[in-house]
């Protein structure tokens, strides 16, 4: 079976794991520790990123690299287009998504934590006892911010970030308005691209992510909580009731909740 290293709240590996299920290829989610987790990533494949994916003996880093490989060696419901002109395009939206959508996203998501108390809590696994989760929620968000501004996450980074997903999202919602997906009549690793990368703008309501139950659905305040936008959403929300699977709840197989990883 497919081995997919990960941590659940990357959102490049919920672009691989879009890629997994539509192609219907069982796999078993491991989850790898921030840090000493990531010292068998290194012996494993070099380098210390997520999303991995070990298949027998191939080891596979980058969810572009992941994408490849899988329609290369599993090439039933290919992801990219043979035909040059849809390939190159394909190709150009998954890029710009990686780099654009999923870099932004993660400064927006980490400027609507310091600033928004409800998205914040939102969180906070359930296990965590009310007080814990009131003095948490309760941090001012002054502070927060200048903590953000410390490492590089400051007001003007996220106000830049918003800005920037804003303009990609009014641009999906253009392309989208009269076509079913980005570049086909049938889904592409653009479309799977655009839909992962946008989690951290609004999380997926349904049963696909071990997650806090109060985080499905939240998102960064002022984009995914605004009509403007809800077309994108509604037409992601639509691309996972079709080919995403929901979690089965039994650890170790298919897109069922990760186990840990284990350190040799």
């Amino acid at each position: 079976m497919l081995e997919l290293y990960q941590f659940e709240l990357s959102e490049y590996a919920e672009k691989v794991r879009l890629l997994l299920d539509y192609k219907g290829l069982p796999y078993r989610k491991i989850e790898v520790t921030p840090g000493i987790g990531q010292l068998e990533l290194i012996r494993m494949s070099g380098q210390r990123q997520v999303p991995v994916l070990k298949d027998g003996t191939q080891v596979i880093a980058d969810s572009t690299a992941i994408a490849e490989y899988l329609d290369r060696t599993y090439p039933d419901r290919p992801i990219i287009p043979h035909e040059p002109k849809l390939r190159g395009l394909c190709l150009l939206i998954e890029q710009w998504a990686d780099e654009s959508i999923g870099l932004n996203a993660r400064k927006a998501m980490v400027g609507a934590l310091n600033q928004n108390q409800s998205f914040r809590t939102a969180f906070l696994p359930n296990s965590i006892p009310d007080i814990v989760r009131t003095i948490i929620g309760a941090v001012p968000n002054e502070v927060l911010g200048v903590l953000g501004e410390g490492v590089g996450f400051g007001a003007d980074t996220v106000k830049s970030a918003n800005d920037a997903l804003k303009r990609d999202l009014a641009s999906l919602c253009f392309i989208l308005r009269e076509q079913p997906y980005l570049v086909t009549d049938h889904p592409t690793l653009a479309d799977f691209a655009v839909a992962g990368l946008t989690m951290y703008i609004k999380f997926p309501t349904g049963n696909y992510l071990d997650v806090p139950e109060a985080l499905k659905g939240k998102g960064v305040p002022g984009i995914a909580d605004i009509g403007t936008f809800e077309p994108f959403f509604a037409w992601r929300d639509k691309l996972y009731a079709d080919f995403r699977k929901p979690l089965t709840g039994t650890a170790g197989a298919g897109s069922s909740s990760p186990t840990s990883i284990n350190i040799d």
